[in-house]
């Protein structure tokens, strides 16, 4: 494969946004609900079994986690949210941290915003994209766990997701569909990363 990842090193986890690696390398956050299958997809992109944990109790990621990637850009694990069985205290965290990280992270390139293919589009996430477009922040739809679904009724489910943010967007946001099990989107995912760092600029971060 030709984009392949070499490396990848768990760098830090953090629960304040202002105590990140410095912001030296173009980034990408990884979000979405609880259980979406986002560990599975940070460690199929990555060739690792465990580099991000897989849990059997969803919503366990609740800090920032910073992987460097071949020693040229950042991965940024960042918490699920919408689980039900988690105390609306610790879910109330949860937002400040997310929201502070994506609008003042100043070399973040983009968020992979998860939304698993199986399920009609959910509120929380339609609202959260919302917030994002709202702050102008880029983000790609990356559609999950597609080899749980025949091909046919995989592109039904997309489609009527797609007509469904229609109703609140002039222009699609970009998407890819995935599966973990597959590596369905690989490349299409590293490839997307590959050309978009191209236009970081360190020189316009303020340190």
């Amino acid at each position: 494969m030709a984009h392949e990842i070499q490396q990848a090193t768990f760098i830090q986890s953090a629960e304040d946004y202002r105590k990140l690696p410095a912001a030296v390398l173009p980034e990408y956050a990884f979000i979405g609900r609880s259980n979406v299958g986002k560990s599975s997809l940070i460690n199929m992109l990555t060739n690792r079994k465990n580099l991000a944990k897989v849990s059997v109790t969803p919503g366990k990621t609740r800090l920032i986690n910073h992987f460097l990637i071949n020693n040229c850009w950042y991965l940024a694990d960042l918490p699920g949210y919408g689980y039900a069985r988690i105390s609306k205290a610790v879910r109330e965290t949860f937002a400040p941290l997310i929201m502070n990280y994506l609008k003042s992270r100043q070399n973040l390139l983009c968020t992979f915003l998860l939304i698993d293919s199986r399920l009609p589009a959910q509120k929380n996430d339609l609202e959260f994209m919302e917030w994002l477009g709202e702050n102008e922040l880029p983000f790609t739809i990356l559609f999950t766990k597609a080899d749980k679904l025949g091909k046919t009724v995989l592109g039904q489910h997309i489609d009527a997701y797609r007509t469904k943010l229609m109703d609140y967007w002039e222009e699609l946001p970009p998407s890819i569909i995935t599966s973990s099990q597959t590596s369905l989107g690989k490349e299409e995912i590293l490839l997307f990363i590959e050309e978009t760092n191209t236009i970081f600029d360190p020189k316009k971060i303020k340190l």
